[in-house]
């Protein structure tokens, strides 16, 4: 026989129900307004019709007749012009480039971070966000200046005779990155070391006492254990670099046409909001696409560790 409820039990138990709907609904909430209601209006743009400025309704009622008008030979173009295809293709390729880049530079760093004196980490964590405190743009702007053809750098190297001319770096790939994987590392490093520095170092303790070197312990117990913390700084390196659109614009060049300019001509230069549309939401499907499918099957490996 179960006992009544007494009005304090009740009252954790509906406190308990709504305060956990709260923490769940908060963020969904907010995806739902600020990432899928944009999202669906981009899409309803894509295969609207566009009659100068105004775009044509997608449903049209007419003497009792329903009539769904959507236009997907965006999309077929697209997929048949070598520009769009060409553009998509350096973007996830500059973007795996860069995140790579800034994992090899990070991960060390967030280690060095991790493992130093408590009194320490404040200072060394305002280093890495020091840059933040500046714009954004005057920051890339910046490299512009030193990678030019009558730079710092090559003005540097010429006066102490390491070259013999300026070296070209500026609209190149080479500059493209560099401004990626300066602008983003902050990005990964963060992730890094909060990853970094909640690891039990008793792990390594035991490790080293079962006869592993430090190597075999670093790799086997260290990078495992921090496995969330690649992923979720790699996500946020990743992501932003496959559309960026300022760094290319001052740092790249004609070999590094990435989908970010594209998506300017198409809704400044040509006017084609349809088309730009289409561009967007094609790009947002390869990122949005893989990650779902990486997530759904991180769930299932946690789950089946779990039974």
């Amino acid at each position: 026989m179960r006992l009544p409820l007494t009005p304090r039990a009740l009252y954790d138990r509906i406190t308990g129900s709504w305060g956990r709907k709260a923490v769940i609904g908060v963020p969904l909430a907010f995806l739902l307004v600020f990432f899928l209601l944009p999202f669906l209006v981009v899409m309803k743009i894509s295969v609207s019709e566009m009659e100068n400025v105004v775009f044509k309704d997608l449903v049209l009622w007419s003497d009792g007749v329903l009539q769904l008008k959507i236009k997907l030979g965006n999309y077929l173009f697209i997929g048949e012009d070598e520009l769009y295809l060409s553009a998509y293709l350096s973007s996830l390729k500059f973007a795996a480039i860069t995140t790579l880049l800034c994992l090899l530079i990070a991960y060390p760093f967030a280690y060095f971070m991790a493992r130093s004196p408590a009194d320490k980490r404040p200072a060394l964590l305002m280093l890495v966000m020091l840059p933040f405190w500046t714009s954004f743009l005057l920051r890339v702007y910046a490299w512009k200046i030193l990678l030019a053809d009558n730079g710092v750098l090559n003005n540097l190297a010429l006066l102490a005779g390491l070259l013999d001319e300026p070296l070209k770096m500026m609209n190149t790939p080479f500059s493209l990155v560099l401004g990626m994987v300066y602008t983003y590392l902050p990005f990964m490093i963060l992730p890094l070391y909060a990853n970094l520095v909640k690891m039990d170092l008793r792990l390594l303790e035991a490790a080293l006492d079962l006869g592993a070197t430090p190597w075999q312990a670093f790799w086997r117990i260290t990078v495992p254990l921090s496995k969330s913390g690649i992923i979720a700084g790699a996500l946020l390196v990743f992501i932003p670099c496959v559309g960026e659109f300022v760094i290319p614009e001052l740092l790249g060049g004609p070999q590094t046409l990435m989908i970010g300019r594209v998506l300017w001509d198409e809704f400044f230069s040509n006017n084609d909001w349809p088309m730009a549309a289409s561009v967007a939401v094609v790009m947002v499907l390869l990122i949005i696409v893989p990650i779902a499918f990486f997530n759904k099957y991180q769930a299932e490996n946690s789950g089946g560790a779990r039974g």
